[in-house]
């Protein structure tokens, strides 16, 4: 009787699935396997309110399985054992029609917990269907990741969302005897942030507060009726890693004003400062290096301060060094030159330092000819003299090409001026 309206207008079979046409339409991924009944196992992965459980739920039905159902938040490595003493009963070892074991937010399982689905899997004793919102890639142990088929849900775009609002209105038991007119959608669309759970709950709780006749539906009355919009992010999961990755490239694009939205974003989601502050730090050398070496004092100095501050203050230290940053002219030549230099070792292994550099501490060091023939630079002209420090059957290579901006050109100048005969800068 108090069954919300998300779950009254869950899709029953594969015809009122809306979306994720990649998957299910005619050429759909999964569509030739639902169809024939051969499931493998699968690990639907995507943003709440997608369908990742209803799709499982069909697939079970369609393919007339037994259907067993854990969620990571509250089962144990018991529950799941005797799920799957129970599945290896009603199905059997010898048929295509094992039984499936669908794992709601699989990525909260711990390795052991993982582990123990291995076996069952691979024996085929159990079908599993794990939903989850983060990467598989990060939370998935790589043996259970191995044997299970990943499968990307879309967050649903404006017309899907349009289209089961109006479906709501028209089939919904409930909703549908209600005189419902819906003017405008901009405010429950956004608040809803593309899960369908979300905006089918703000849907029916907002027309649950009408006591008119006739509901009118406008962006004004959503947002006067719904007070709280909890930002979405997950300081540990894949929203994390997305939002701080779309941070630094604003950053590193020069656009300040999508910095501080990205900024913004993780400050309303309570990320640590000094995940933030570390970020900014580490920019500062890889994206802007000798461009600007003051940007790599700025990153420091807004480090040490937002340690120091925290909320809510460091907001202002970090917009104004996320600000700077992105305004700053840009480089990552140090970057690409110890890129470089790493891939030189790598390929070239242990090359013996040449004699002339190596330090003579000892009399039998002097005697091998440690150190010999080594110009010290303070004894020539403007402190420098040719010489040869690279190993040498690398000499001659150049690992650091300095950036196109005023100040590297500078530094392209000096050393241009000093290695002329030996690179080509």
């Amino acid at each position: 009787m108090n069954e919300p309206l998300a779950e009254r207008l869950r899709p029953k079979i594969l015809d009122e699935f809306m979306s994720q046409s990649h998957l299910i339409g005619p050429k759909g991924a999964l569509t030739q396997h639902i169809k024939q009944g051969i499931i493998p196992s699968l690990i639907f992965w995507g943003p709440p309110g997608t369908g990742k459980t209803t799709l499982a739920h069909i697939i079970a039905t369609t393919s007339k399985r037994p259907f067993y159902a854990l969620s990571a938040i509250n089962s144990g490595v018991k529950d799941i054992r005797d799920v799957i003493e129970k599945a290896k009963q009603s199905g059997g070892l010898f048929t295509t029609k094992n039984p499936i074991l669908f794992i709601d937010e699989i990525h909260r399982f711990s390795k052991s917990q993982q582990d123990s689905l291995l076996q069952a899997v691979e024996k085929g004793w159990i079908t599993l269907i794990g939903a989850t919102t983060e990467n598989p890639s990060f939370e998935v142990i790589p043996a259970l990741l191995s044997r299970c088929q990943v499968y990307t849900l879309n967050a649903f775009d404006k017309t899907d969302l349009e289209v089961l609002l109006k479906r709501a209105i028209e089939k919904d038991d409930i909703i549908s005897k209600k005189n419902i007119k819906l003017d405008e959608t901009e405010a429950l669309l956004r608040l809803s942030g593309g899960d369908a759970r979300k905006l089918l709950n703000i849907f029916e709780l907002i027309v649950n507060s009408y006591d008119a006749k006739k509901i009118i539906i406008t962006n004004d009355a959503v947002l006067k009726r719904v007070q709280n919009n909890t930002v979405r992010y997950d300081k540990t999961g894949e929203q994390h890693y997305d939002i701080i990755s779309a941070f630094i490239k604003s950053i590193r694009g020069s656009d300040p004003n999508a910095a501080v939205y990205w900024l913004a974003r993780m400050i309303e989601g309570g990320e640590d400062v000094k995940f933030i502050a570390r970020r900014l730090l580490i920019l500062a050398s890889e994206d802007i290096g000798n461009a600007n070496p003051t940007a790599l004092v700025i990153a420091n100095s807004t480090f040490q301060s937002v340690a120091t501050i925290g909320y809510p203050e460091s907001r202002i230290i970090l917009s104004q060094c996320a600000t700077y940053l992105a305004c700053s002219p840009k480089s990552n030549a140090s970057y690409q030159a110890i890129k470089n230099a790493q891939q030189l070792v790598k390929d070239t292994g242990d090359l013996s330092v040449p004699l002339s550099i190596r330090n003579a501490p000892t009399k039998l060091m002097k005697e091998l000819g440690y150190g010999e023939n080594y110009k010290y630079a303070h004894n020539h002209e403007n402190n420098f003299a040719i010489h040869e420090f690279l190993p040498d059957a690398i000499k001659n290579t150049k690992l650091y090409d300095p950036g196109n901006n005023p100040r590297e050109n500078g530094l392209r100048e000096f050393l241009k001026q000093r290695w002329k005969d030996k690179y080509d800068y």
